[in-house]
């Protein structure tokens, strides 16, 4: 099940907080591009014999076209020190991890949180890619009204990828100061919040970092197999209920492509009409673009007006309110001006405008409810 390689290291590449890339010579000569999550296996350095977990790789599946570091075998990390924490991540592979939770007993943030239970209206936009967090933020930041910046944290599920370091995007977002937190639910890990629950990831987001808008979505990667039920992306249904059971206001970003070779994804993809308008089950807002001269469609603006059309009942489905946001050429600006690059499926913003304009609609309408009185929230 694990195709195991073993080289040394040749060349270090980029690293950002928490990942280093490496060029790995295996033992039969080839050379690879690795990843090594620093705090989990140590800093590389150039000559170190490392383990290589292949299995992706060799397969042409979705790991960034890396192999990843397992363990440096002749120069292992020291232990950690002593300290809090107890909940186990990536449970019982070979790589688990331990970090502090948020809501775990040993935390400064136990008390606050033991018998926290309400959001107070925090508006949380739940996606169904990791590559929409930027837009969704560009799409805050063009509508925000308040005396100071937003504050805004990212709360990551285990859909996709498991360690948070392995998104550049993040990287780049807290480096900006676009973003100001994350929290890691579940069996993801490495936010600067650890949470056993995403219900508990949420209430640490409103309670712990006073965060004015919440994404929620899963990390890079995206599991799919061509089936109306088989795709990670069913969790953004529940991540809506989770929000409407605490308290907070629901906001879905929806899923949609004007080039998508892929006719279940093309205008409104399955995936969201399957998440929304079936597994949430609590009312949410359900944010739809409003197609406008401004703003290019590739295949045509007619096509995209009929889908959105077409897609209305099934995402309304008797309980969700569809709020319309015009996708014009002042959001179109906003998004070109993310500090970075923007990329879903291999296309980028020029490529395929609609996935983007898409997301950062739904930020645009949660930095609204921000400005609203908590009850109508």
């Amino acid at each position: 099940m694990i195709s195991w390689r073993e080289g040394s290291v040749v060349s270090l590449g980029r690293s950002w907080p928490g990942a280093c890339e490496a060029v790995v010579r295996l033992a039969a000569g080839a050379e690879v591009r690795a990843l090594a999550y620093v705090d989990l296996v140590g800093s590389l350095q150039v000559g170190d014999r490392v383990l290589l977990n292949a299995t992706a790789l060799e397969r042409g599946l979705g790991t960034g076209g890396y192999a990843l570091v397992v363990a440096l075998p002749d120069r292992l990390p020291p232990d950690a020190p002593a300290g809090p924490g107890h909940l186990v991540k990536a449970r019982y592979s070979p790589l688990q991890t331990m970090v502090l939770g948020a809501d775990e007993q040993e935390s400064e943030h136990h008390e606050l949180l033991r018998d926290a239970d309400d959001l107070d209206g925090l508006p949380v936009v739940v996606a169904d890619l990791h590559s929409a967090l930027p837009a969704v933020l560009a799409g805050v930041r063009a509508a925000w009204s308040g005396p100071r910046p937003p504050r805004t944290a990212y709360v990551m599920t285990d859909g996709g990828a498991l360690p948070l370091a392995f998104s550049r995007t993040v990287a780049g977002l807290r480096e900006a100061g676009w973003l100001d937190a994350t929290v890691t639910v579940g069996q993801a890990y490495g936010g600067d919040l650890e949470a056993v629950s995403l219900h508990s990831g949420l209430l640490a987001a409103r309670h712990v970092l006073s965060a004015d808008v919440v994404v929620v979505a899963q990390g890079p990667g995206n599991l799919g197999t061509g089936t109306r039920w088989g795709f990670s992306g069913v969790a953004a249904g529940e991540a809506l209920n989770a929000a409407h059971v605490l308290g907070g206001r629901g906001v879905a970003a929806l899923r949609v492509s004007t080039t998508d070779a892929r006719a279940r994804h093309l205008g409104v993809s399955h995936h969201s009409l399957t998440a929304v308008g079936r597994v949430a089950l609590a009312p949410s807002d359900v944010v739809v673009p409003t197609v406008t001269d401004e703003v290019p469609v590739p295949g045509g603006a007619d096509a995209l007006r009929a889908a959105f059309r077409a897609a209305r009942p099934l995402l309304e489905a008797g309980r969700h309110a569809l709020v319309d946001v015009p996708a014009d050429a002042a959001l179109l600006a906003a998004l070109r001006g993310t500090p970075v690059g923007l990329s879903t499926m291999g296309r980028d913003l020029e490529a395929d405008p609609w996935p983007f304009l898409a997301a950062a609609v739904a930020g645009v309408h949660a930095a609204h409810l921000t400005s609203l009185p908590r009850a109508s929230r």
